[in-house]
């Protein structure tokens, strides 16, 4: 089963409907116990970091979703979702995030178009299994903030927008990705099935 984390900010109906599309069972649900349990768990997100952080925290849920990462069970953070497992981020004053990934998020700083909205190719940077068989297709992308990892290898794939832009990161059993995999037609359902089956097989070297 794989856990979606309901905590008032996620786009939970659309990654549901994507999980069960691709022969999967999800659950979306706000109870650690059925979050630890889970073979796979979905950080989804939409909206501010703060808010954000302030909901996992007054839950409890962000503690629950860290111990899931120390365990070792695979962990997708989706948008927003993606930017909460880093250790801050500027958006509207200065936030501490998850801290599971080391870096921080910032805002877009040019003279072109915020937020940054429209497909963009992805442009591998890692070997890892969550790109396992794909071809360097287009996302879909809607942010304003970008995540900066402060370790090169967490960086599984940019897109271009004026600038390399994080869109995939990776560490061990963490994975973020800073579109919606579900909104993002084929390559993006084929990054939601690779990581499906993370879950299912636990390989994930």
């Amino acid at each position: 089963m794989i856990a979606i984390v309901d905590y008032g900010m996620g786009n939970l109906h659309s990654v549901s409907k994507a999980i069960e599309r691709l022969g999967f069972e999800a659950e979306v649900t706000s109870d650690p116990q059925a979050i630890l349990g889970a073979d796979g768990v979905i950080l989804p997100g939409v909206g501010a970091f703060g808010d954000a952080m302030e909901q996992l925290q007054e839950t409890g849920l962000g503690e629950t979703v860290k111990q899931y990462a120390a365990s070792g069970k695979p962990l997708l953070g989706i948008c927003l979702g993606m930017q909460l497992l880093f250790t801050s981020s500027e958006e509207h004053g200065r936030h501490k995030g998850l801290d599971l990934l080391p870096g921080e998020v910032v805002r877009f700083q040019g003279d072109y178009k915020v937020p940054h909205m429209g497909w963009n190719r992805l442009a591998f940077k890692g070997q890892s299994p969550l790109l396992a068989g794909l071809e360097e297709g287009h996302v879909y992308f809607v942010h304003s903030y970008h995540a900066k990892p402060a370790v090169a290898s967490d960086l599984l794939a940019v897109t271009d927008y004026y600038q390399p832009v994080t869109a995939i990161v990776g560490r061990g059993n963490v994975f973020g990705m800073q579109f919606h995999p579900e909104k993002s037609g084929e390559v993006g359902m084929q990054l939601l099935g690779n990581f499906l089956n993370l879950c299912e097989t636990k390989v994930l070297k």
